[in-house]
């Protein structure tokens, strides 16, 4: 799979450390950045990765800030993005599950490395169902301006 990956500067540390778990899981991965700890603004990065995954250029996106709420709210203004915040494991299946998540946002400092591997595994593992839940992700992108909505 070919995964782009995107932080703030709060979340640097945690991005490089899972660019290295993605490798080793034998995934392509582009680094959107950002390096250093000067403030950059999330929704830069966050518009780089969506766009990417929006554009069929990757397959899924994984971004990082400090809650990963800024990065969800950005990545979600990008056409065809579903992205999420994920706290535990259970959501990051479930986002895959019932939502086919394709962006998925993280707390680079409320989760501790452990479960942000996990969560990941996961999350690159889980397949979608489709069936009921096909026809409400449907919704969701009708509801998208370039689509009627």
């Amino acid at each position: 799979m070919r995964i782009a990956i995107g932080s703030d500067h709060r979340g640097v540390a945690a991005r490089k450390r899972l660019i290295g778990l993605l490798e080793r899981l034998g995934h392509e991965v582009v680094d959107c950045g950002s390096e250093g700890d000067a403030p950059v603004d999330y929704p830069d990065i966050a518009a780089d990765v969506a766009k990417r995954v929006s554009a069929g250029a990757v397959d899924r996106g994984i971004l990082l800030c400090c809650t990963g709420v800024g990065m969800a709210i950005a990545a979600n203004k990008v056409p065809g993005v579903r992205a999420a915040t994920c706290h535990d494991e259970v959501t990051a299946e479930m986002s895959r599950r019932h939502n086919d998540l394709n962006v998925l946002c993280l707390s680079a400092e409320m989760l501790g490395q452990d479960l942000q591997d996990k969560m990941i595994r996961t999350w690159l593992t889980t397949p979608f169902e489709g069936g009921r839940h096909a026809r409400r992700v449907d919704k969701i992108a009708a509801l998208e301006p370039d689509c009627g909505g």
